[in-house]
């Protein structure tokens, strides 16, 4: 087993459904924390009940909408929703740690306020490196991905992802 990472994540909605729907959530389990806003956890519940019952170890917490003007521009201008906004919150609180979204509007939101932003993808591929998963089941994963998870991606940047660990350039 991998040693616990130092760092901790946020996690929006999307990681939480998709990872599980992937049977991956257990690649959350080394982060020092998950912490997930409340706001969060009930859209997962609503669109993951089944995830209630999963032996993902996260932190909920309740979690004020921040009411900064630049902030509920920024809400406005790329609609996002109340998830989407609990999480960038409790990021303003977090500021080192990682925050896990699969929305783009959401991504760009975080990378604008200067927070270090992965997805889904992005655990599946750190999985390889923390030795969580083997490559060869990364690549089956992938290839699974739209038969199994409900994570949108355009299929020409999965292929391309797949393409280059496939051929891996060293």
């Amino acid at each position: 087993m991998t040693s616990k990472s130092p760092l901790d994540i946020v996690c929006d909605a999307g990681p939480l459904i998709h990872l599980d729907e992937l049977d991956c959530l257990d690649l959350l389990n080394d982060f020092r924390t998950i912490l997930v806003p409340e706001q969060v956890w009930r859209e997962v519940e609503r669109h993951r009940p089944e995830l209630k019952g999963s032996d993902v170890k996260v932190e909920r917490i309740s979690v004020n909408i921040s009411e900064d003007p630049a902030f509920q521009t920024q809400v406005r201008i790329l609609m996002l929703d109340l998830g989407e906004q609990a999480a960038l919150s409790l990021m303003a609180l977090h500021p080192k740690a990682i925050f896990l979204t699969d929305d783009a509007a959401a991504r760009l939101a975080a990378k604008g306020l200067g927070y270090q932003v992965h997805g889904s993808i992005g655990i599946l591929l750190r999985a390889i490196r923390r030795r969580q998963r083997t490559h060869s089941e990364v690549l089956s994963i992938l290839r699974d991905l739209p038969a199994r998870s409900s994570l949108y991606i355009r299929p020409g940047l999965l292929q391309e992802i797949i393409t280059q660990l496939e051929n891996p350039v060293d």
